[in-house]
């Protein structure tokens, strides 16, 4: 069977692991939910808004970043090329994801996309690299981000007031933190440096240089299309599902 093939299955026990791993970061991204919810009540949303757009858009830079701009007359081109250019990091993480979901049914790979963030996805690229079957990370820490997500922020509708600004205690530290330890703790060769590498330069370059935001887009592309066009020679040794389901 197909290496990609037997890693894209994934059971029950598989998303309830990911679901564990992924709870304890969770809790801090509930108290980003908790602040949004308080800034979008404060900038007159319905309860009822606030809740579809935690649920939908499910991604908080850029919920805040709504939130920024807006007023009476929403200005849509400028939300729509805001809220493209901050989840612009996305084209890279379905990238990569691809040899692996091409094996799903349409509905449940664009199931499991709704779910992705920048943790569990990080979780599941090392859980790959280590031979293992990593949508049930994928899903299942998305879906403890998720919940914690809309937890914190219907609590924030009512309770928020203790976290106004929680930037200023450090919270937003947190993810990016356990990003750089699992990029660290993931794979290690040439290729994959010189991709990070040229992702990074790229959005530092355009971080000092472009528009706001345009760094996440550039970084992005650069990053995904040398990883595109930069084909591994070989896949990745991991065992099969077979011996993967053996306790």
């Amino acid at each position: 069977m197909d290496t990609y093939a037997a890693q894209a299955k994934f059971k029950a026990a598989d998303t309830w692991h990911g679901f564990k791993q992924l709870l304890p970061l969770s809790f801090f991204v509930g108290a980003f939910g908790l602040a949004f919810g308080l800034a979008a009540a404060q900038a007159g949303l319905s309860n009822g808004a606030i809740a579809l757009m935690s649920a939908l858009v499910f991604a908080g830079t850029s919920q805040f970043a709504a939130l920024d701009m807006w007023s009476i007359q929403v200005p849509l081109l400028p939300l729509m090329i805001t809220t493209f250019a901050i989840n612009a990091r996305h084209l890279l993480m379905g990238a990569t994801l691809y040899p692996w979901l091409r094996y799903l049914p349409p509905t449940q790979r664009y199931g499991l996309m709704l779910f992705a963030s920048d943790a569990n996805w990080a979780m599941a690229m090392q859980g790959f690299y280590k031979g293992e079957r990593a949508l049930g990370i994928l899903f299942g820490g998305g879906l403890a981000i998720w919940l914690c997500w809309m937890l914190g922020t219907g609590i924030g509708l009512y309770f928020g007031s203790a976290i106004e600004d929680p930037f200023s205690i450090g919270l937003d530290m947190v993810l990016g933190c356990f990003l750089l330890a699992m990029t660290l703790g993931g794979r290690k060769d040439g290729r994959t440096l010189i991709i990070w590498l040229v992702a990074g330069s790229s959005a530092m370059l355009a971080y000092w240089w472009l528009p706001a935001n345009s760094h996440v887009v550039v970084g992005a592309l650069s990053g995904g299309l040398l990883g595109a066009f930069w084909m591994e020679k070989s896949e990745p040794k991991t065992k099969t599902a077979q011996e993967q389901d053996k306790p």
